[in-house]
C-alpha cells in the first residue's frame, strides 16, 4: 500500500502473469480504477518455453531422489542436478544471443551452487571460485583469438589486455604461452622474460584430489608470495612496465588491481582476483568481509549498487532467504526462485523458514510458477507435475486452475480429464463432461454427447440424449452412431432410457441376423419391462408386426424346467399380438 502526491491510496496483486495496481478509497465520482503495470511476456518467448519445458523433466527427476538416502550420498546428485538446471539455461542464453536476464539467472545459480549446494570448504572455494568467474567473463578469449590470429600478435594493441586479463582470472598457463610471443621479440629482455615466467610456473594452485593438505598447501603458497615480493622489491622488473604491473598483480598489489577495473569489469571479478593473490585459503565463513570490502572499493563513492550486486553479496553473505527474495523482486518471473528454492529445500537448507499462511517457502514459489503456466495454452500441463508436489496446497491450486482451461477442442478436453480422473478429482470430471455433452449436443453430435453423459455419469443427461437418438430414429428410420450404441456394455445401466436404447438396438441386430425367436424374446421383454417412454410404444408394437405375422411360427426355446415360464411367455406374446392386430384394425376402420 502506498499514497500518491495526490493523496489517493493504491494497493498492489501480484498475478502468475501481471501487476495490477488499484486505488483502495472510493471516489464520489464512480468506482476506483484498475491498472495492468506489467504482463510478464515470458512464457511467450519460444526459447524461454524451452526453457520451462527442459527444466520440468529436470525438476520431476528431482522428486524422486529418495528421502532415505542419507544427505552425504545425496550431495552429488543435487549438485549434478544443480548443472543440468544451468546447462539449460546456457543452452537457451546461446539461442537468444546472450540475453542478460538469463545471463543473471545463470550467474546467481552458479554461485549458490559453490556456496549453498557444493559447500565447497576452504582451497577447493577458490577453485570453483575461479571457475565461476571464468565462465561469466568469457570475453577474454575472444579479444584473444583476434590477437593470436593478427599478422604480429605481440604488436597487436590488444595484446598486453590480453596477457593481464589471464593473469587477473588465474590462467596463468595461457599468460605465459602468450608472453613467449613478446620474448622472441625482445632478446635483449629475455632474462626478464625468463624470470617472470618462472614465478608463473611456481605459483601454487592447491589440489582437492591430491595428498597435500590445506597448511602444507599454504606455506608453499605464501614461500611463493615472498620470492614474487622480492623481485618486485629488487626492481626486478623495473624496466617493463608491463612486466611490473604483473608482478604487482601477483603479489595482489589493492591499487595496481583497481587500475584495471576496465579489466576486472566487475567487483565480484575484483573479489576473486585478490582473493587468489592475497587469501587463497579463503573459509566460507570469511567470504562476507571480503565481497563487501571488495564492493565498498571497486564501486564509484556516488554508485549505488545495483540489484544484481545485493543478490550476490547476500549469498556471500550466505543468506539464502535474502537471495530468494531479492531474486523475487528482481527477476521477471517465477520460474528462478521456484527452481533454486526447490534444489535448496531438498538438500534441507530451508526447514526453518515457513510462512506465515501455513505454506512453506518452496511451495509458495511452486505455486506461484505454476499458476503463471496455467496462462499458457499449451504450457499449463507442466504446472500439473509442479501442484502434484506441493503437498500443502497444490491439490487445491489445481483444482482452480483446471476448471479455467479453455477445453477448445475434444483433443484437449481428453487431456484435461485424464489428468482430473488420474488423481480421482471426480467434481471436476463431471464438470468437463457435462460441458463437453452439452456443445456436442448443441452441435447435433448424440453420439459424442452420449459418450460424455456415460463418462461423467449423469444419468439425467445420458437419459435426454438417449431419448433424442429415439426422436432421430423414428424421424430417419435408422440409428446413427451404430458402433457407440452396439457397445454400451454395462455403461447402458446408467438410466432406464439409456438400458432401452441399448437393448432396443439389440433387438434390431437379432432381426436382421434373422435371429427370430431371439429377437421376438427381446421385444416381449422391452414391452413388458415398463422402461419404453409412451411415446415409443407405437414403434414397438409396429415392430412386433412382422415377427407376429410370418408364415413361420415364432419358437421361444427353453429348458424344460421352465415350462411354466414358457407358458407365460407365450401367452404374454399372444396378448401383445392381439394388441397389435386391434390397434392396426382400430386404425383401419377410422381411415
Amino acid at each position: 500500500m502506498c499514497q500518491t502526491s495526490a493523496g489517493t491510496h493504491l494497493g498492489f496483486a501480484w498475478g502468475p502473469g501481471d501487476i495490477l495496481v488499484y486505488e483502495t478509497l472510493y471516489k464520489a465520482s464512480g468506482c476506483p480504477c484498475i491498472h495492468e503495470v506489467r504482463k510478464d511476456e515470458d512464457i511467450y518467448s519460444p526459447i524461454l518455453r524451452k526453457l520451462f519445458n527442459e527444466s520440468h523433466h529436470i525438476f520431476v527427476g528431482l522428486q524422486t531422489i529418495g528421502e532415505d538416502l542419507p544427505s552425504k550420498n545425496k550431495k552429488p546428485q543435487f549438485v549434478s542436478i544443480s548443472k543440468n538446471y544451468r546447462s539449460v539455461i546456457r543452452a537457451c542464453m546461446e539461442e537468444l544471443q546472450q540475453v542478460s536476464i538469463l545471463l543473471a539467472i545463470e550467474l546467481i545459480w552458479n554461485l549458490c551452487e559453490v556456496l549453498f549446494i557444493d559447500a565447497a570448504p576452504a582451497g577447493s572455494l577458490l577453485l570453483h571460485l575461479l571457475d565461476w568467474v571464468r565462465l561469466h567473463k568469457a570475453d577474454v578469449d575472444e579479444k584473444a583469438r583476434e590477437v593470436l590470429q593478427s599478422e604480429s600478435p605481440a604488436e597487436h594493441h590488444d595484446y598486453w589486455n590480453v596477457v593481464v586479463s589471464y593473469v587477473l582470472q588465474g590462467r596463468l598457463e595461457e599468460a605465459r604461452q602468450m608472453l613467449v610471443k613478446q620474448a622472441t621479440l625482445q632478446p635483449a629482455a629475455r632474462s626478464m622474460y625468463k624470470l617472470m615466467d618462472t614465478l608463473l610456473s611456481k605459483m601454487p594452485f592447491y589440489n582437492p584430489g591430491g595428498t597435500q593438505t590445506l597448511t602444507e598447501f599454504d606455506v608453499k603458497w605464501r614461500h611463493w608470495h615472498e620470492e614474487v615480493d622480492r623481485c618486485l622489491q629488487d626492481n626486478s622488473f623495473a624496466s617493463n612496465k608491463h612486466l611490473e604491473v604483473i608482478c604487482k598483480i601477483l603479489v595482489g598489489d589493492e591499487d595496481t588491481l583497481l587500475e584495471h577495473k576496465d579489466l576486472l569489469s566487475t567487483w565480484y571479478h575484483f573479489l576473486v582476483t585478490r582473493l587468489l593473490f592475497c587469501h587463497p585459503t579463503v573459509k566460507p565463513t570469511e567470504l562476507h568481509y571480503y565481497a563487501q570490502s571488495c564492493l565498498t572499493m571497486f564501486l564509484d563513492s556516488r554508485s549505488v549498487p545495483e540489484p544484481l550486486d545485493s543478490i550476490l553479496l547476500a549469498a556471500f553473505e550466505f543468506d539464502i532467504h535474502q537471495v530468494i527474495k531479492d531474486c523475487s523482486i528482481a527477476l521477471n518471473n517465477w520460474w528462478f526462485v521456484a527452481h533454486l528454492t526447490d534444489l535448496l529445500d531438498h538438500c534441507k537448507l530451508l526447514q526453518s523458514h515457513n510462512l506465515h499462511f501455513g505454506s512453506n517457502l518452496r511451495e509458495f514459489l511452486l505455486l506461484e510458477y505454476a499458476s503463471g503456466l496455467f496462462t499458457h495454452h499449451s504450457l499449463w500441463q507442466l504446472a500439473v507435475d509442479y501442484f502434484d508436489h506441493c503437498p500443502e496446497f497444490g491439490r487445491v491450486y489445481l483444482e482452480l486452475q483446471i476448471e479455467r482451461v479453455p477445453l477448445d477442442t475434444e483433443r484437449k478436453a481428453l487431456k484435461v480429464l485424464r489428468i482430473c480422473e488420474q488423481r480421482q478429482m471426480s467434481e471436476q470430471v463431471r464438470s468437463i463432461c457435462k460441458i463437453m455433452a452439452m456443445r456436442a449436443l448443441r452441435n447435433n453430435r448424440l453420439g459424442s454427447a452420449l459418450s460424455w453423459s456415460i463418462r461423467a455419469k449423469d444419468a439425467a443427461f445420458a437419459t435426454l440424449i438417449s431419448e433424442k437418438f429415439l426422436q432421430d430414429y423414428c424421424a430417419r428410420g435408422t440409428f446413427s452412431d451404430l458402433d457407440l450404441i452396439d457397445n454400451l456394455g454395462p455403461a447402458m445401466l446408467l438410466s432406464d432410457r439409456l438400458t432401452f436404447l441399448g437393448k432396443y438396438r439389440e433387438f434390431h441386430k437379432l432381426y436382421g441376423e434373422k435371429r427370430s425367436g431371439e429377437a421376438a424374446k427381446l421385444l416381449l421383454s422391452l414391452m413388458t419391462a415398463k422402461i419404453a417412454p409412451r411415446s415409443f410404444w407405437m414403434t414397438l408394437l409396429t415392430d412386433a408386426l412382422p415377427l407376429l405375422e410370418q408364415k413361420e411360427v415364432v419358437h421361444l426355446s427353453f429348458q424344460d424346467e421352465d415350462t411354466e415360464l414358457t407358458k407365460v411367455e407365450l401367452l404374454r406374446l399372444a396378448l401383445a399380438r392381439n394388441l397389435a392386430r386391434a390397434i392396426v384394425k382400430e386404425g383401419t376402420v377410422e381411415a
